[in-house]
Order: structure tokens, then C-alpha cells, then sequence
């Protein structure tokens, strides 16, 4: 497979002022080099600063191979978004006279940037994002293929976030805070709701891709849903060893694929509390009476506020109480005048599918032993001796005169 070739475009002074203000530290090149790493092969590395403010900063780039494209602030005039347009030009450039650089890495926080992905996305590139959680923009994040905060990267130390900004030389703006925040996310993160995103996740894919689901198309789906997502946030060194965790847990099921290191994963052949929500919905349906479809999922969740059927893996409710239906825990009809389903309860436990097989295949009544026993073979005779062959008289021989006269 061939490696991903990364062109790396750093809005620095975003991402050196957000470290600050919000981190309390001093930006580090080396989490988002290692971070990239993983990924492909950089080839292009490329920060857009006007570098007399940031000195120290600049030599640790240049260390790790980053050219440095100056941009003066101080020249008599402001120059706004002078390194954002400059940027986005060289990054355009590149797509076309570049075009082995199959992915774009933009560090920023700034929504302006918004429309350069669109359009790198347009032709055919894939985008990481990387920004500061506390100075992106709500707007950046969903834009992107993949989305990394810089304080969840490997190897970057969080101090106590400054209590004051201080104040941006230069006319360009601080990193954007004014109500558009990134989606929050907890540091560690909530394995419960992560198991909801995995089986919702898992059951759109086998509806539409099949029986057979991967991990990588999985872990793919899921960062298309959020490109925020990472299993670092819950805990777990790899995707691997997450889907381990949600195995032990009989949330999936993790078996060898045909392609090593990328296992196969599917729903567990019972799904833990499935049948259980099933019986409380048969219960209320059975305490209510006949019911419209509308409204019953508030009567469930007013026995179990936080219930929800994608926590076992449906699209919607709709679909759940299909699946009570052909489990035999209800039973539904349709209502053609009010455009909804009435719901009523069955009568009994529901019939298990192994029963259900049984009956669709009669058993045979045994045969004693009588009948099994084969008819016995009548005794094959001895084979009886064939008679030899016969010999044939020799042909008379004509007389001849010598042998006539003997005779005489």
C-alpha cells in the first residue's frame, strides 16, 4: 500500500498565541512531527509567521526541518491576514504543481481557513486539521477528514492557562473564541457513549456495506462522523486495543479477518440488555393497552430515564420495535387513517429463533431396530470350478498318395 505523502502548512502564530493564552506553555513542534509521522511522509513543511516575534520558536523549527515563510507585521502599515492569505495561495499552488502530495495538514484554529478546505477537499485531498480545542473555531473541525487537538498529542505538557491575554502586536486578531467554540469533549472520555457511537456506527455500515465490516472501515466511519475522535480520549494506546476493551464488554464481536492486523467485527450474537428492553417495552405496551407507535418511547423513558435504542445498536425506534415484533414481544398494525402504528402486547414469552427452526423441520419418528437392520445379503456360493477347456480334434488330413499306397 502506498504511504500517504503530507504537505504540512502551519498558521504559527495562531497556534503559538492559542498555546499560550490557553495553555500556559510555549508551543512544541515535535508532538505534531511525531503525530505525523504515523500518518505518511511529510515533504512539504512550511510556517507562516512574521518570525521577529518569535525567535526562540524559529529555531526549533528550523531544527526539525521547517521552512519559515517570513511575514513582516511591521512596516509602517497593519497587514491583516497577511500569512492566512499567503498560506492559502501556496496551499492551492501545491495541489496542482504537487500533485504526489496527497494530504493536506492545516494548523490553525482560525474558521477562515474553512473555505481552503473545501476546496483542497474538492480536489481530491484529504485535510488534517490541528488547533488549540480552546482557540478553534466550531466551524474548522467538521470541515476536515481528521481533526487532532494539540493537547491531546503525545508528548505535550499542559501548564496553568495565563489569567490575561495579553495583548497581539501586529493588527492580526487572537485565536477565535467568541462563542465558537470546538465541541467539548471530556478528557477521559465516556465509554458508554463511545459504545453507542460504535454500534450505531457498526449497524449502518452492515445495512449498506454488507455482512462483513472491518475495523479500518470502521475506525474510517467513525472519523468521518467526527474527526475529532480518538481513542486516546477514552484511554486506549490504539484502535485495536479499544475494540478489544468493547469486546470484553460484549459490545462487538472481534474476529480474524482475511487481512492480518485488520480484524472483522460484528454485533455479538446477544446483545447485552437487548432482551431486556424488549421486555420493557412489552410490559408498558401490556400496562397501556393498545398504543400508537407516537409517544411511546417517552412512556419507556419515563420508566428508564436514559433510555435509548441506539445504545443496542438501531437506527431508530421504528426499527427497535420491529425487532420486538419479530421477536414476538409485540405485535404491530398499521394504522393507515393516522399514518402510525398500533402496538399491542403478546401473550407468553416470546418464542426464541431456535424453536422456530425446530418447527419449520418436523422430526422424524426413529426407526427400531427391525427397520434399520439391512436386508441380509443372500450367501454368495462358491465359485464352481470352470470345466477346461475343450480340446479340438485335429482336422483329418486329406490322403496323400504316399500314405494311400501304405494303406494298401
Amino acid at each position: 500500500m502506498d504511504e500517504e505523502r503530507i504537505g504540512l502548512f502551519l498558521d504559527f502564530e495562531n497556534l503559538a498565541i492559542g498555546a499560550r493564552e490557553q495553555l500556559g506553555g510555549a508551543f512544541e513542534f515535535k508532538p505534531i512531527a511525531d503525530a505525523l509521522a504515523e500518518r505518511g511522509r511529510v515533504v512539504v513543511r512550511r510556517a507562516y509567521a512574521d518570525w521577529s516575534m518569535f525567535n526562540d520558536a524559529g529555531r526549533d523549527l528550523t531544527r526539525h526541518n521547517v521552512e519559515l515563510i517570513e511575514i513582516p507585521q511591521r512596516m509602517g502599515m497593519v497587514r491583516k491576514n497577511a500569512a492566512d492569505i499567503k498560506l492559502a495561495v501556496d496551499a492551492i499552488e501545491l495541489s496542482f504543481e504537487r500533485d504526489y502530495i496527497t494530504t493536506f495538514v492545516i494548523g490553525t484554529g482560525d474558521s477562515d481557513f474553512t473555505p481552503l478546505v473545501n476546496k483542497l477537499r474538492e480536489l481530491n485531498k484529504r485535510v488534517i486539521g490541528i488547533g488549540i480545542q480552546a482557540a478553534t473555531s466550531s466551524l474548522l473541525p467538521p470541515a476536515c477528514d481528521e481533526f487532532l487537538f494539540y493537547e491531546r498529542l503525545p508528548g505535550v505538557e499542559m501548564s496553568a492557562p495565563r489569567a490575561s491575554a495579553s495583548r497581539r502586536s501586529g493588527g492580526r486578531r487572537r485565536p477565535e473564541s467568541n462563542g465558537e467554540k470546538a465541541p467539548k469533549v471530556a478528557a477521559t472520555g465516556d465509554i458508554e457513549a463511545l459504545s453507542v457511537l460504535v454500534t450505531q456506527t457498526l449497524s449502518g455500515l452492515k445495512r449498506r456495506a454488507g455482512d462483513v465490516v472491518l475495523a479500518s472501515s470502521l475506525k474510517r466511519t467513525l472519523l468521518r462522523k467526527d474527526p475529532t475522535f480518538d481513542e486516546a480520549t477514552y484511554g486506549f494506546r490504539s484502535f485495536g486495543e479499544l475494540l478489544a476493551n468493547l469486546g470484553e464488554r460484549n459490545v462487538v464481536d472481534v474476529t480474524m479477518g482475511s487481512a492480518p492486523g485488520d480484524p472483522e467485527i460484528d454485533f455479538p450474537q446477544q446483545t447485552p440488555g437487548d432482551e431486556e428492553a424488549l421486555e420493557m417495552l412489552r410490559d408498558v405496551i401490556a400496562e397501556l393497552g393498545a398504543h400508537p407507535l407516537r409517544g411511546l418511547k417517552n412512556e419507556l423513558r419515563k420508566r428508564q430515564p436514559d433510555f435509548s435504542e441506539k445504545k443496542y445498536g438501531y437506527g431508530g425506534f421504528l426499527q427497535f420495535a420491529k425487532a420486538a415484533e419479530a421477536k414476538g414481544f409485540i405485535e404491530m398494525e398499521l394504522d393507515n387513517d393516522n399514518d402510525t402504528y398500533i402496538v399491542r402486547a403478546t401473550d407468553g414469552m416470546p418464542a426464541p429463533h431456535i424453536e422456530v427452526k425446530a418447527e419449520a423441520e418436523p422430526a422424524i419418528a426413529e426407526p427400531d431396530a427391525a427397520e434399520l437392520a439391512e436386508p441380509a445379503e443372500p450367501a454368495e456360493s462358491e465359485p464352481k470350478p470352470k470345466p477346461p477347456p475343450r480340446r479340438r480334434a485335429p482336422a483329418k488330413r486329406k490322403p496323400t498318395k504316399r500314405t494311400a499306397k501304405r494303406d494298401t
